[in-house]
């Protein structure tokens, strides 16, 4: 699997420090804004954004279908001292994992929807959203731009670098456009120690690339209200033409 193979990267591939001082404001004035206490990561990685809201004071749980993921994410929590729950659960599984109407608040953050492949697994997605939520309840989600990303065949993207004492990481990744209307998304991952040659290796997964009237279409089905979409998850506007995000706010 994709992830379970990469989860042994990924932490050298986000630059979390940066990134949650970014994001974590936004997302607890969010769910302060409701007076939410409880909150479910889902597709949680290796869990940093669900251990950043422990550590703001919330009662938060994360999920993921990866079982590298969720033991990464295990790993990190015993680093930091956290019993947070973490769970191996996909998509549509959260609420028999959990229980129904267990949380105040859902994120589903990383363009993590867009790995389900077709319409009716996205609805059947939303639908256990709502039914682990409690009647009122947020969610957060947070998808590449794909209307700028097909507008303009956006093939490639930054690449990432990280670096352990003599170790060096170079992280590529890129699109393939395919013909049925999906992505293959490829993450060459380049790795050498000291001066010594690099070795490479390269992953791949498929992706559905959600349109934003689609994905508040399928939030509108699914039973969700006050639907609010952003840039990124700082809160800035979305520009559907230059955003790099689509982030989607909205209340069961």
């Amino acid at each position: 699997m994709f992830y379970d193979t990469f989860s042994s990267d990924y932490d050298r591939f986000v630059s979390w420090p940066g990134r949650l001082a970014l994001e974590i404001p936004f997302l607890t004035d969010q769910l302060r804004a409701i007076g939410a206490k409880s909150v479910l990561d889902a597709a949680c990685g290796t869990g940093m954004h669900t251990l950043a809201l422990s550590q703001a004071g919330f009662d938060a749980a994360g999920a993921d279908l990866s079982a590298g993921m969720i033991a990464r994410a295990m790993e990190n929590a015993q680093a930091v001292g956290l019993q947070t729950p973490f769970k191996t659960a996909g998509f549509g599984e959260l609420s028999a994992a959990f229980g129904p109407e267990s949380f105040d608040a859902l994120f589903c953050l990383g363009n993590s929807l867009p790995h389900l492949l077709t319409p009716e697994l996205l609805s059947a997605a939303l639908a256990d959203f709502a039914l682990v939520l409690k009647p009122g309840g947020l969610v957060i989600i947070q998808n590449r731009n794909f209307d700028a990303v097909m507008a303009k065949r956006q093939r490639w993207m930054e690449p990432q670098s990280a670096r352990d004492g003599q170790i060096e990481w170079l992280f590529q990744r890129f699109y393939d456009f395919e013909s049925d209307g999906l992505l293959t998304f490829n993450v060459i991952t380049l790795r050498r120690e000291e001066t010594g040659n690099w070795v490479q290796s390269v992953q791949s997964t498929q992706l559905r690339p959600l349109l934003s009237a689609e994905l508040q279409s399928a939030f509108q089905e699914a039973g969700f209200e006050s639907i609010s979409c952003y840039g990124d998850l700082t809160g800035s506007v979305l520009n559907p033409e230059s955003s790099g995000n689509l982030v989607i706010v909205a209340r069961r």
